[in-house]
């Protein structure tokens, strides 16, 4: 995929990686990975184009799930959205989806706009609700001012 760096993985004390957080990697490497699931887990290379990631697991993850049942999580700041496969799914116009760690880092991807934005971030509070009412709303002008 063109990466920079090794990215490491936290792991726990038995040696088992972690399924649900700990990816470290570059930031130019994050946006690198949000573009390859932007092209339907394909990536242009010197030796051409190869399919890192089944294009029919990227669509499943875009269809997104049952809005009602997340709903049920009471999360404000993400009405109408969902969670598939370790990604919030938007369901807006755009067809945005996001993979997101708990301090404000963020893959999000407007596949509209083929707009990809990597965010590291460090909020003390280990929950996006904090954040999500500027940075949601950030992405989603970003992406229509590139669609003008």
């Amino acid at each position: 995929m063109g990466m920079e760096q090794d990215a490491y993985l936290s792991i726990d004390g038995c040696g088992t990686a972690f399924a649900g957080g700990g990816l470290n990697t570059g930031l130019r490497d994050l946006a690198r990975f949000g573009e390859m699931m932007r092209n339907d887990g394909r990536v242009d290379g010197p030796m051409g184009s190869e399919q890192i990631v089944p294009k029919a697991a990227v669509d499943d993850i875009q269809q997104g799930a049952d809005r009602g049942h997340f709903a049920k999580a009471g999360i404000p700041t993400l009405a109408g959205w969902s969670y598939r496969n370790m990604w919030w799914v938007s369901h807006n116009a755009h067809g945005a989806f996001s993979a997101r760690g708990v301090h404000g880092q963020a893959i999000y991807i407007d596949p509209a706009a083929e707009m990809v934005i990597a965010r590291y971030g460090s909020y003390p509070h280990a929950a996006n609700v904090y954040i999500d009412p500027t940075s949601l709303p950030a992405y989603h002008a970003l992406a229509q001012h590139l669609m003008a």
